[in-house]
């Protein structure tokens, strides 16, 4: 069977989020925006205009901001859901290619893949107030439920694949461990109790638990 449907929704989709109250969040890479979608119609309901080259996104787990990854500014909008407006744009570095929340709500984590490093976003200032050296080409990255560790994927070059997980310890701000999986670490998930974080290697088509 195939799609139930299919939506334009613009230029270079790069990611899509959906919400638990009917929209998902499309980044158009190739466009500066989000396109918000009513998953009910289905339709494109508004355009939210962001920094350049939009990526990756994450809505807050309150899923009252939404916060988008913009690579080619160095930046983060943070935008409000109600009124489907970015409110913020946060810079924090080189090549933001990620955003990842912390269970409260209280920080997010952002991949900087052209500075081989994490930074930290108070949510309640939309200050960064740290920044993590993890290690190649950081790209996603994902915290535990209980919100003790945050782990960051390496990704590595094409021509240099990396095989590296960074372990972040939320309290101290740290890489604590550094764990070894296949070739091209890239995407992050971790289970719902969160015995097991599984990581996609994109260069060596396997997954590492």
């Amino acid at each position: 069977s195939g799609p139930v449907t299919t939506i334009e929704v613009g230029s270079h989709p790069a990611h899509v989020v959906a919400d638990r109250s009917g929209r998902a969040y499309v980044s158009l890479s190739g466009g500066g925006e989000v396109a918000v979608v009513d998953l009910a119609e289905p339709s494109v309901i508004a355009r939210i205009e962001t920094g350049a080259y939009p990526h990756g996104l994450r809505l807050s787990p309150d899923e009252t901001e939404l916060y988008v990854a913009n690579v080619e500014d160095g930046s983060v909008s943070v935008i409000d859901t109600q009124s489907l407006a970015e409110v913020a744009r946060v810079p924090v570095g080189a090549a933001p290619v990620q955003v990842g929340f912390t269970p409260l709500g209280d920080q997010v984590y952002v991949s900087l893949r052209d500075e081989n490093r994490v930074a930290v976003i108070d949510t309640a200032s939309r200050h960064v107030t740290n920044s993590i050296d993890v290690g190649p080409n950081p790209i996603q990255m994902m915290a535990t439920p209980d919100g003790n560790f945050v782990y960051v994927a390496n990704q590595g070059t094409e021509s240099e694949p990396n095989d590296t997980v960074s372990v972040i310890d939320t309290a101290t701000g740290e890489v604590i461990e550094t764990l070894t999986t296949g070739r091209g670490a890239h995407g992050v998930s971790a289970s719902a109790d969160g015995a097991l974080v599984f990581v996609t290697n994109i260069a060596d088509d396997s997954v590492s638990v």
